[in-house]
This record gives structure tokens, C-alpha cells and sequence, in this order.
């Protein structure tokens, strides 16, 4: 900085020297200006990173707080001596679902709770060793190099041993980890290969097991108690507590996996969307309620073969809103009222023709009616041309219908428009000929892209594995147990949508997140997973 000019020093300046001053003198504001704004810049950047770490710290106060009670909650409902007053089967799935849901809330606190180191326990038991009748199958892991660092070669001193268990359909195995411990003779260096990350932390269960229990339970609808029993007669018994505890772990970590499937199938502009009801028990009055699973997935004609899955604990339109949050497209569903206020929010209704012909086909089963019957014929028209247009591009399919489609249409309108008229008010005749008449704008949609499929049956058909095990769903009053199911379910059934065994993706997907980068979670996915020996194979080439 410029040293302070007096005034007598200003008085004996010529007109140049006065000139350089003032140059002098505005290059130095201009400096300090500078520095006053970086300064404000970085208060202000330090100001907001202090709001931001604030409002963190609150939402993390907010969640520990959410998740202490809930867990104190599911806590009173485990040992509440009413749950005594259900049936067995309730009881025992009441249970294992509190169970899982207690180590699911335990490990999300972890996440959030500020780290504090426990004390020492010895008096906790420990971990009984696995039976020694059990085949075992040894895996070595040694340290990629046997020279220490300061050149001398490493000699092998002991090794540590840690077992987990594995299961195939029927036939237990121990899985034997042995890890050799290396000493260098010249700087004593231990060295060591590392422990392999595992989806549960010192768990006893190999991936393969954690995906047997998971698949069993959400693909093959067995409860735990069922599969304690199997486990029982392969010839070692497994608590059901347990299973529970590795279901709500697996549940946690598969979570993140499920939300990018849910991401994937929100970024096409059709979707398929359904729902059907499952059996949920409210522990605090121990009756049961009706709770709903919706199914959403990409139109019938997109490349993404994928289906996301959601619980809710009613049947809400806002359920549906709340799921599909700022999503804009083209939405396939029946004429459900809940969702009616996503097509006042701009997304576009499309209709689905099967549940006009259902009308018809449930009427003329009913009564032999000629004018359902005439109804069915011309709906079949239709469904002749969607055969015809069978593996068309869309360009092509569009133009078939635009040619054939679009003209029966017009017929099978007109036609409608004229038996209502001799239709009597009030019969299920008239009702069948004013849902179809009700829904036109909507079910005239699909000729106009040929990318629209024709009806709703592409989600129906992806539903229909929850209906089938609707009656081994009892979630015992867990919404998070419900959310659960629904995540696991998603990426099992979208694994067998793309071809894969979900027993066999699971367990790949099981032992490779540990350490799979969250940013490439995507490659996970069930239409973009591959086994990791494919991995291995395509890089090598």
C-alpha cells in the first residue's frame, strides 16, 4: 500500500507527479475493493456452508429422533403380551417381520448417529463355531506380493480363519476363509491380505445363504418360520431371529439398488401402472386391513424391461403422486378414481381397452348377451390387428393402426352411441356400453403413437406374482416392512424379466456392493447386470 502524501508534499507537486498519484492512488482502491469482495465472497460462502452443516445436523437430530422412537415402538409391539392373542401363523410372522424391521432401524442409525466407541464387553457371548460334519471349501487369500518393501522375501508365520455359511437347496457347506499372516525377517513387517467387505459386517451368512433366504421369502412367498423348518431338516437349525436380522440388513443395503431401478423406469414417458391389495395386521388393535401393492413399469413397446413395486398402507390417489413426484408422460391405467389428479397435474391418460372387453366378456358369461357378444366380436378386430402389428417398429405399427385400427374404432364408437340408446337405464348392459363410451378419449390414445401398447395387461401379468403369494403376506402392521418387501421384490422380478435367475443375480449383487462405487450403481441393475466372470472375460478381450 501507498504511503499517506501530506499537504505540503501535495503542494510542491507539478501537474505529472499529480497525475501519477492519482493513477497510483485508484489502482489501490481498485486493489482494495478487489480484496473487500473476495472477503464479502467468502464470508458469505462460509455463512451458507454454516446454514447448510446447521440445517444437516437438524435433519440428522430429526432422523435420530425418528428412528429412536420408532425403534422403542417396534420394541413395546415385540413384547406387548397382546400379541399373544393372534394366531400362530400371525404371531410367528409378526415377529420376524419386527425383527427385521428392528435391525433394519438400527442400521440406518449407525449411519446417522455421531460415532461413539463402545466399552468393552466380554461378558457378550460368542458366536457358536459351525458344526465340523458340515463340507467345507477352503478359499486362500494371501498378499498380492511375498517381498517386503524393503526388498527381503516374506516368510509365512500363521494365518487367521474366519467361516461363513453357504446353502444349496438342500445341502449346507462352510465356506473356510483363510487368510496367511507374513512376517519380513529383516524389518519384521506383518503383512496381510485384507478382510473381504461383506454386505453384513462379521455375519455369519455367505452371500449365497442371504439370497437363498431372500428369494424364498419374496420370490417363493416362503415365511421364516416355513424356511427355519427347511433349514431344520437340511440339518442345521437357523433362529428365526436371525433370518430376520439378515433380512432387514440385506433390506437396507439393497435399498439405494432399488431406487435407481425406480429412477430408470421414471425416466421413460409411458408407463403401465396397477395396483392390488395384500393383508397388513395393525398390532395396536390386532385386526387386520387392507394395504395395497403398486406396480408401475415402462410401456409394453419400451426397451427397459423393468417393474418397480410400492406399499402403501391404503389405496390413496395420493400414493400414487407421491411416487411419481415431478414425473411429466403418458400413463396406462384402469379407471381407478386415485388417479385422477395426476391427469389434472398434466400427465396424459391412456385407456385400457382389456377392461372395456372385460365388461363385456363378464356380462355375456353372466347372461348370454347377443349385444355383448356382438361387442366381443368387434373388440376382437382389434386385438387381430395389435397380433398383425406384432413386431412392428412403431413407425410401422402406427401406420397399421392409422390404416385398420383407427376405422374400427370409429365403428365400434358409433356402434356403442346406438345400443345405448336402446340400452335400459340402471342394467349391466348399460353400464358395460358406459364405461367403454365414459373412457373413448382416453382408449383412442394408442392409434394416434405406436409406442402406446392397446391395454393394461403388460402390468397385470407383472402384478400377478403378488397376488399369487397374496396369502403369505402378512407385513404385521410394518410399513417398513412393506417398503421393504416392495424394493427386493423390484429388482427380483426385473431380474426375471431380463432372463436372469434371481437367486443367481442376487447373489452377485449381494457380494459385489460392498464395494461397488455408489456413482456406477446403475451397473447393478437387472437390465444392465452382468456376472462378474462375464466382467472378467469381456475386459481380458
Amino acid at each position: 500500500m501507498q504511503s499517506m502524501v501530506t499537504q505540503e508534499q501535495l503542494q510542491t507537486m507539478d501537474e505529472q507527479a499529480l497525475r501519477h498519484l492519482a493513477r497510483s492512488l485508484l489502482v489501490t482502491v481498485s486493489e482494495q475493493s478487489k480484496q473487500l469482495e473476495s472477503t464479502e465472497a467468502m464470508l458469505a460462502k462460509k455463512q451458507d456452508d454454516l446454514q447448510r452443516n446447521q440445517a444437516l445436523l437438524r435433519e440428522k437430530e430429526f432422523t435420530i429422533a425418528k428412528l429412536t422412537q420408532e425403534m422403542a415402538l417396534y420394541r413395546r409391539w415385540r413384547f406387548d403380551r397382546r400379541s399373544e392373542q393372534l394366531s400362530s401363523q400371525q404371531r410367528l410372522e409378526f415377529e420376524e417381520t419386527v425383527d427385521a424391521d428392528l435391525t433394519a432401524i438400527e442400521i440406518e442409525l449407525q449411519g446417522v448417529a455421531p460415532k461413539v466407541a463402545k466399552p468393552a464387553t466380554p461378558q457378550q457371548p460368542k458366536r457358536l463355531p459351525l458344526p465340523v460334519n458340515l463340507p467345507r471349501k477352503e478359499f486362500l487369500h494371501e498378499p498380492q506380493s511375498l517381498t517386503c518393501g524393503c526388498g527381503c522375501a516374506l516368510k509365512r508365520i500363521g494365518e487367521d480363519i474366519s467361516e461363513k455359511l453357504d446353502y444349496t437347496p438342500g445341502i449346507f457347506t462352510v465356506e473356510r476363509h483363510i487368510r496367511g499372516k507374513w512376517v519380513c525377517g529383516h524389518c519384521q513387517t506383518l503383512t496381510q491380505a485384507p478382510v473381504a467387505p461383506h454386505i453384513i459386517d462379521k455375519g455369519l451368512a455367505s452371500t449365497g445363504l442371504l439370497a437363498q433366504v431372500l428369494v424364498a421369502k419374496y420370490a417363493d412367498h416362503l415365511p421364516l418360520y416355513r424356511q427355519e423348518q427347511i433349514f431344520a431338516r437340511a440339518g442345521l437349525a437357523i433362529a428365526r431371529s436371525t433370518l430376520a436380522q439378515w433380512v432387514g440388513a440385506c433390506g437396507v443395503a439393497l435399498d439405494p439398488l432399488a431406487e435407481a431401478l425406480r429412477a430408470a423406469v421414471q425416466a421413460h414417458d409411458i408407463l403401465h401402472a396397477d395396483e392390488t391389495p395384500v393383508q397388513m395386521l395393525k398390532p395396536g388393535n390386532q385386526k387386520t386391513h387392507r394395504a395395497y401393492i403398486w406396480a408401475y413399469s415402462p410401456g409394453e413397446f419400451e426397451s427397459l424391461k423393468a417393474v418397480v413395486y410400492d406399499f402403501t398402507e391404503s389405496r390413496s390417489g395420493k400414493n400414487a403422486q407421491s411416487f411419481l413426484g415431478q414425473w411429466q408422460g403418458r400413463l396406462l391405467v384402469d379407471d381407478f378414481s386415485g388417479y385422477k389428479a395426476l391427469f389434472e397435474q398434466g400427465i396424459m391418460e391412456l385407456g385400457c381397452m382389456a377392461h372395456v372387453r372385460r365388461k363385456f366378456h363378464d356380462l355375456y358369461q353372466a347372461s348370454g348377451s347377443e349385444i355383448a357378444q356382438q361387442a366381443l366380436v368387434l373388440i376382437g378386430h382389434l386385438y387381430a390387428i395389435e397380433q398383425q402389428a406384432k413386431g412392428l417398429d412403431p413407425e410401422s405399427r402406427w401406420r397399421m393402426r392409422q390404416e385398420k385400427a383407427k376405422p374400427m374404432m370409429d365403428r365400434i364408437h358409433a356402434w356403442l352411441q346406438l345400443q345405448r340408446t336402446k340400452a335400459t337405464e340402471g342394467t349391466a348392459l348399460a353400464r358395460a356400453i358406459d364405461y367403454g363410451l365414459r373412457r373413448w378419449q382416453s382408449l383412442v390414445q394408442y392409434l394416434e403413437d405406436g409406442r402406446i401398447p392397446i391395454d393394461n395387461n403388460h402390468i397385470e401379468n407383472r402384478i400377478r406374482p403378488i397376488a399369487m403369494g397374496r396369502s403369505n403376506w402378512l407385513f404385521a402392521g410394518s410399513l417398513r416392512a412393506g417398503k421393504r418387501a416392495a424394493a427386493i421384490m423390484s429388482l427380483l422380478q426385473s431380474a426375471k424379466l431380463n432372463g436372469h435367475d434371481p437367486y443367481e443375480y442376487l447373489k452377485d449383487v449381494l457380494t459385489r456392493l460392498p464395494t461397488h462405487p455408489y456413482r456406477r450403481i446403475e451397473d447393478l441393475l437387472p437390465h444392465r447386470w452382468q456376472p462378474e466372470h462375464q466382467l472378467h472375460h469381456a475386459t481380458s478381450h
